[in-house]
Formats: C-alpha cells, sequence, structure tokens
C-alpha cells in the first residue's frame, strides 16, 4: 500500500472511531441515589414506588440515569446510625430520607452529601433548616407535618361515632413532635365531652401492651398519633383494635387502606412522589440549600366502608361528602 492510501485509511479509520469516543465520553455512570427510611420494605414500598414514578414522569430511567441504594430500618430507629453510615461509605450523589429521625442520621452520617427530606416533621423545629424558603444547608424536601391535625381527628372520630365517651391515644414516646400532638389532643378533648386515655409505645413490642391498657381504661376508640413507628406496625396496630371492635382513625391514608375506620393527613406517597422534583434540580446541580423546602397543602379524608360495616356504624352522608376517598 502506498503511502497515500495509508494516509486515506488511517484519516478514515480516525474519524469513524471518534463518534465512538464521543458516545463513549459522553455516557456517565448512573448516580447513585442513597435510600434511608425508618419503615420497612414491606410496609414502606409503595413510596419508593411512587418516588420511582416521579423520576419517571421527570425522563429519569432507572439502571441507566441512576440506581438506588436502598436501606430500611424495619420500624427500628437505632439501626438508623449504623444503616446512615453504610450509605455514607458509598459514592452517592445525594440522599432521599424519612422522616425526620432518617434524615438526622444521614445529616451526622455525610454531613456533606446532598438530602432530600421527603416526609417528616417540621424542618426548621428539627434543626434541618434556616428557614423553610432558603433552608441553608445540605438538606431540603418536603414536610407532612400539620400541626392541626391531632384535634382535628378527634373531630372527625365523634362525627362518626357520636356516643363515644372514652377515646384512646397511642403515641410515640420517641417522636420529636409528641409534646405539640398531646398540646393539640388535650385542646381538643378540652372542647367535648369525652374523656381521653392515654398510652405510649416506643419500640415494636410495646404496642400491643399499650392497646391493653387502654382497653382496660375502657377505651371505646383509638386515635393514633402520627409515628414512623405506628406506620410502619399500622396492620398489626388495627387488628389489635378492631378485636377491642374499636374505630380507629390515623394520620395518613395508610391507615385506612390497612383497615382503620378513617384517616386523615398528607398524601404521603404524593410527597415521595414530589420528592424526585428536588432530586432532579440537586442532580442538575442545584444546591439544596437555595431550594425552598414544601409542607402539605392538601389533607386527605379517607373513609373505610367495609370496616364501618363489620363495625355496625352508619357513616353520615356528612362526612362521605367530606371523603377524598371511600374504600368499599
Amino acid at each position: 500500500m502506498n503511502n497515500r492510501r495509508k494516509l486515506i485509511v488511517a484519516l478514515g479509520a480516525g474519524a469513524l472511531a471518534a463518534p465512538f469516543r464521543s458516545f463513549a465520553q459522553s455516557r456517565q455512570a448512573p448516580a447513585v441515589i442513597g435510600w434511608l427510611n425508618v419503615a420497612s420494605s414491606e410496609s414502606g414500598g409503595h413510596w419508593l414506588a411512587a418516588f420511582k414514578e416521579g423520576m419517571a414522569t421527570l425522563g429519569l430511567r432507572e439502571g441507566s440515569q441512576f440506581v438506588i441504594e436502598e436501606r430500611w430500618a424495619n420500624g427500628q430507629y437505632d439501626r438508623l446510625p449504623p444503616l446512615a453510615a453504610e450509605l455514607a461509605a458509598k459514592k452517592l450523589a445525594l440522599i432521599v430520607a424519612a422522616p425526620s429521625q432518617s434524615v438526622a442520621a444521614a445529616a451526622k452520617a455525610a454531613p456533606q452529601t446532598p438530602i432530600v427530606h421527603a416526609t417528616g416533621s417540621d424542618p426548621v423545629a428539627a434543626g434541618f433548616a434556616a428557614s423553610l424558603a432558603r433552608p441553608g444547608g445540605m438538606i431540603t424536601g418536603l414536610s407532612n407535618f400539620a400541626t392541626d391535625v391531632t384535634e382535628k381527628h378527634l373531630e372527625l372520630l365523634l362525627a362518626a361515632v357520636p356516643k363515644l365517651k372514652r377515646v384512646g391515644f397511642l403515641t410515640d414516646a420517641r417522636n420529636v413532635n409528641r409534646a405539640l400532638m398531646m398540646k393539640g389532643a388535650e385542646r381538643s378533648v378540652a372542647q367535648r365531652s369525652v374523656e381521653a386515655r392515654f398510652a405510649e409505645a416506643a419500640r415494636p413490642d410495646e404496642i400491643e401492651p399499650a392497646i391493653s391498657r387502654l382497653a382496660k381504661d375502657g377505651a371505646q376508640a383509638l386515635i393514633v398519633f402520627a409515628s414512623p413507628l405506628f406506620t410502619n406496625e399500622r396492620r398489626r396496630i388495627v387488628t389489635l383494635a378492631l378485636a377491642h371492635r374499636w374505630a380507629v382513625i390515623g394520620p395518613s391514608s395508610e391507615y385506612a387502606n390497612a383497615g382503620a375506620l378513617l384517616s386523615y393527613g398528607a398524601d404521603n406517597s404524593a410527597n415521595y412522589r414530589r420528592a424526585a422534583t428536588f432530586v432532579d434540580k440537586i442532580l442538575k446541580g442545584a444546591k439544596p440549600g437555595d431550594l425552598p423546602m414544601e409542607q402539605p397543602t392538601k389533607l386527605d379524608l379517607v373513609v373505610n366502608a367495609t370496616t364501618a360495616k363489620v363495625l355496625g356504624l352508619s357513616i353520615t352522608s356528612e362526612i362521605l361528602l367530606r371523603a377524598d376517598k371511600v374504600i368499599e
């Protein structure tokens, strides 16, 4: 082959190889997203599915554009710090954490990693953000905490079961917002002709004894305080309550779906879908401290008509008309 032909072949090969090199260089490794949740994968799997739906809606493909390192604490707060440490050892783009206890563990283990607060208590009161409008640190995202929900729970429960005289309240001794919720419950009770019975649980094995104490104290229905532990154990709580033929109201739709008569609160799944928007912005270079945090703008009332039949209750048309969803 003469020199001129060799030169043409070499130039052609180089031109052909250039697009392949460019393509290979443009293909970046998928972003690794840490997932730290106090629930179990069984009880909280629908939240992860909602988050992935949100990512897909934004055009982000799992596997090629992002992968998720999952860590679930199975309802045990004590497991959060070591799980957060495991994630901190990974090369993460960010962490999606919920609720507040998970956020705190992630922030301590990985202080330089962006964190998206998917659900949880007031982030300002918890010290995660300087303000909702301008968090200023490495944490942004959403809160599902509304201070007036606990007071509303008794109102709704009495509207459904007006002859109640004694109402049990199940509280999580380790919830950072317990004092606020207790004050709300006490205010609500003081305005109505009912007696309150309170019982605490801080671990899964304390739930059944707590409900037994409420039964011995003469409780006729149950209000469940917002708690990651209780959400994880919601099916067992509802089953135990129904064994006493109690009407139950919980702080999120997961409770009504598990058989509680009523639920009223923020839509957790909507929060997780919305969390994907924060993740997308951070992956594109936004600083978490510059992204305003969001609070729930709508609280949903869910009625379980099947449970009402089991308990021999007739749900009034007023409640049915107010309901965002009725489970038949």
